[in-house]
């Protein structure tokens, strides 16, 4: 159904509907209306990486891992599949009368905020610190979800709009101040793509203000949202946002001045309370009923584009959808594709053929998060029939081979608790308790691998339990102390060969392991299953392929301060120093590099100048083991003095190649790449002369370095 029609179906059927009633359908949780036919519809569900919260449901990695995919197709697909279950699940459920809370099709995610500070505790919710690869990776799980028939399949929201990126201790109540060039060049650009190319069908606004103005009532945002924008959808408020104008940001002095900001200001749907106030606010004389009207106009439009006062192919979807085995195989090559190989010093892969030949036959696995489920998941996360932590999956994969000289022993020691002094309460708390049984698991194994990091109890939202005190965000990159204390005894206790694992949704301190340990994993939240790609990596089954959208700090010295929201000395297009492990570093077992780069400008007649972007055409071979691996184009303006320091991603490609294979890829530069942003927040194409890099990393010293290639680089003028 195409937007006009919808709204002309959502105004008529709103003109039949009395104050009150319009009022209660921008709660949440809207009742129904018997008399007009509207059943009661919740509007709040959750599918971050999965449908959450209601269930068995396919559990992908969580979305910073699906970011370190680099895979467009990827995020379309599996937006798309969450989107089946969704239907599938609502289905079934609105058959038994069930249409509660995490019930509906309507999906507040994707979380498009920019992870630009490692210490965030929601940043592992996002695709990471670069608004390209944010915007890119935003789009495609747009259409996944939404669709492109006739009706919408499921409707896809872009949080937290605009500026939102920690502290959570302080987010009810904060002032995110924000340049105009950060704005536009930063905090802006993946919220604008959700818009103009995914046609997200709603935007949820940040709980703190942006810029002086909360930002579910804030008059510059939905100026630039549906004024510059073009934004037709419909806004929801954060949960328990609204009441914070007046209760917290003290913006208000009421709960019916709330209402009214928000309604003037185009928040259309509450989640929280407050709109309960929006009849006490008319009947005060404060608020207009046209902004009721018009904000149930635009909720109506949703559900009719919904389909839900329609007979849709969307209601034959059965509930067999659910962790279906295509659903579960497109799980498994999420979690295989997000794992980042940070060091290998040829320990890896530990093949059948190395164990025989270097006498392994014991493996010791230490450390809180190899048998932990709850490190598979991340948060938002929905309920999986069967979990495989990383401990099991090392099982799996190594033992049980059928021939007696491949039999292999796992030894496990859970070494000490995820964030607590010991395992035991009763234990001595001046000794860790479980200290002497990892060290004799490293006496008795051939080789030894450390499973350390967070879960969703130590980053994540405020509020979480276990970092209490840190509201969900870190303090530092530090591991917890006693994972600490465990990681520097036993890497100084070890002689063994070891390979070290971190499970953890954001940048840690890796420095030790990257200075003892012969290999390095970082595989995030990996999902309801993912001890089974994460050991394939280890066995070699898998060539590690995933690229870290964050980068990996060696440490905060000389770091802003995290309610600083200038993006200055942030994120690999603005650090002034050599990372641990630079945005967009990962090895394979492959050897894979660029041979050559040829740019060609590409004209658009339409444009003021005549120019349309440009494209790249790079020769690549591999001269390793077969594998995947993502080509990266970074661009550098060479003339203008607005440009970001550092060459930014531009472009990037997973592309698969076997051993010996060369082969050309091209790929299309679009022309806002050649923009810079001036102070005043203005952008434009400022410069005349472009560098473009490409290579299978970013193009600085360390990824070079380490990788053993340099990027090819070509000029481009205009």
């Amino acid at each position: 159904m195409e937007r006009e029609a919808a709204r002309r179906k959502a105004e008529e059927l709103v003109s039949r509907m009395t104050l009150e009633e319009k009022a209660s359908q921008l709660r949440y949780d809207a009742p129904a209306i018997e008399r007009l036919g509207i059943p009661e519809y919740n509007w709040w569900n959750e599918a971050l990486h999965g449908v959450a919260r209601a269930g068995t449901a396919t559990m992908f990695p969580q979305a910073i891992g699906l970011a370190a995919c680099f895979d467009e197709d990827l995020m379309e697909e599996i937006g798309s599949c969450i989107a089946t279950e969704g239907r599938a699940k609502y289905n079934a459920q609105k058959k038994h009368g069930d249409r509660d809370i995490y019930k509906g099709i309507t999906f507040w995610s994707p979380n498009v905020n920019i992870f630009r500070d490692p210490r965030w505790g929601r940043g592992h919710e996002t695709y990471g610190e670069d608004p390209y690869l944010t915007s890119r990776l935003g789009v495609h799980f747009i259409h996944g979800i939404q669709g492109d028939g006739p009706y919408m399949k499921a409707a896809a929201c872009a949080k937290h709009f605009a500026v939102h990126s920690g502290p959570e201790a302080l987010r009810h109540s904060f002032d995110a101040e924000a340049s105009d060039k950060d704005m536009e060049e930063t905090y802006l650009p993946a919220f604008e793509a959700c818009v103009k190319e995914g046609s997200v069908e709603a935007v949820m606004g940040a709980y703190n203000r942006t810029n002086g103005e909360p930002c579910c009532g804030s008059p510059k945002l939905q100026e630039i949202l549906r004024g510059r924008w073009g934004f037709e959808g419909h806004y929801v408020s954060d949960c328990w946002a609204i009441r914070d104008f007046h209760e917290n940001h003290h913006v208000t002095a009421s709960p019916e001045e709330s209402v009214k900001l928000a309604l003037e200001n185009g928040c259309d749907v509450n989640c929280g309370c407050t709109y309960q106030k929006v009849m006490n606010a008319v009947e005060e004389g404060i608020l207009d009923e046209k902004y009721i009207t018009e904000s149930c106009i635009r909720l109506f439009t949703t559900r009719y584009l919904l389909g839900m006062f329609d007979r849709t192919e969307y209601e034959d979807i059965p509930y067999t959808k659910v962790e279906c085995p295509e659903h579960l195989a497109l799980a498994s090559r999420a979690a295989a594709e997000g794992m980042v190989l940070l060091k290998n010093n040829g320990i890896l892969p530990l093949t059948r053929e190395k164990m025989r030949k270097g006498h392994i036959h014991t493996i010791g696995v230490i450390g809180p998060n190899a048998d932990s489920r709850r490190a598979l998941m991340g948060n938002y996360h929905g309920t999986s029939s069967e979990y495989v932590t990383i401990l099991e999956g090392i099982r799996r994969e190594f033992c049980g081979a059928g021939q007696e000289e491949d039999d292999v022993r796992i030894l496990y020691s859970q070494g000490c608790d995820l964030f607590r002094d010991n395992v035991e309460e009763l234990s001595r708390p001046e000794i860790p308790d479980r200290l002497a049984e990892a060290k004799t698991v490293v006496d008795y194994s051939d080789i030894v691998i450390m499973v350390m990091g967070l879960d969703e109890t130590l980053e994540g939202e405020e509020g979480d339990t276990g970092n209490a005190y840190a509201s969900g965000d870190k303090k530092d990159l530090s591991f917890p102390p006693f994972q600490e204390e465990l990681i520097r005894k036993l890497t100084a206790y070890c002689t063994k060969p070891l390979i070290f694992i971190s499970v953890s949704g954001s940048a840690m301190d890796l420095n030790l392991a990257e200075e003892k340990a012969d290999a390095v994993l970082q595989v995030f939240y990996p999902g309801a299953r993912g001890g089974n790609e994460c050991a394939g990596i280890l066995s070699g089954r898998i060539s590690p392929s995933g690229k870290l959208p964050v980068t990996f700090y060696k440490d905060l010295e000389g770091f802003p301060e995290f309610t600083d929201y200038s993006m200055k000395g942030r994120t690999y297009r603005y650090l002034g120093k050599a990372p641990l492990y630079p945005f967009g570093f990962g090895l394979t077992y492959g050897d894979c590099r660029a041979e050559n780069i040829r740019g060609e400008v590409l004209p658009d007649p339409s444009e003021k100048d005549g120019f349309g972007g440009a494209t790249a055409t790079v020769r690549i071979v591999n001269d390793g083991a077969e594998t995947d691996d993502v080509l990266q184009l970074y661009i550098r303006d060479e003339d203008s003095s607005f440009a970001v320091p550092n060459p930014c991603l531009c472009g990037f490609a997973r592309v698969h190649l076997k051993q010996g294979e060369a082969k050309e890829v091209t790929l299309t530069i679009d022309r806002r790449a050649f923009t810079s942003v001036r102070e005043d927040g203005i952008r434009d194409i400022f410069g005349k002369h472009f560098t473009l890099y490409a290579a299978f990393s970013q193009p600085d010293e360390r990824s070079a370095s380490r990788t053993g290639h340099s990027a090819q680089s070509a000029r481009i003028q205009l």
